[in-house]
């Protein structure tokens, strides 16, 4: 008895031993991080709107600038023969080169203020609603339309608060 004893202790090792050899190691595997920072996107100013000169009569009216600098009018508005200077507000805009962005114009009347009141609104740009950074660098211009009163007094009108155009990268 002494010696089956023995030879199912021996066995039991022995099966233990082997058992560890047949076992599979732990295995892994490696992997990198990778971040990559790209040039900023940003929008700087290169020229104001300014709607020129601008006649008017009893009857309200208003003057569209189109993003290319070309006015139109409607009602009690007109347009002199001296126009003074007229330009839709222009921008330039930089950043990674063949990246995409959306353009965002404001979404409320500004007011322009000299004797009285008057607004600016339904704001339009080119590109929109979204550009390509060709090379890096985009020109975008915005026009929009001025509100003009009855009888609008006579003087030079200037926003108090700039309008805002936002760029973002899609």
């Amino acid at each position: 008895m002494k010696k089956v004893t023995k030879f199912f202790a021996i066995s039991i090792m022995m099966f233990s031993f082997a058992a560890g050899t047949f076992a599979q190691p732990g295995v892994s595997a490696t992997a990198t991080a990778t971040a990559t920072i790209i040039t900023p996107i940003a929008i700087s100013k290169t020229v104001d709107m300014n709607f020129g000169d601008v006649a008017v009569n009893a009857t309200a009216g208003t003057v569209v600038m189109t993003p290319a600098g070309v006015r139109t009018v409607t009602g009690g508005c007109t347009l002199p023969t001296a126009i003074g200077t007229v330009s839709a507000a222009s921008f330039t805009v930089t950043g990674l080169a063949a990246s995409t962005y959306s353009i965002t114009l404001p979404a409320a009347a500004t007011t322009i203020t000299a004797v009285s009141n008057m607004t600016v609104d339904t704001w339009t740009s080119t590109p929109t609603p979204t550009g390509t950074l060709t090379g890096g660098t985009q020109a975008l211009t915005v026009g929009a339309t001025l509100h003009v009163g009855a009888s609008q007094a006579a003087g030079v009108y200037v926003s108090a608060i700039p309008f805002i155009v936002t760029v973002n990268y899609n």
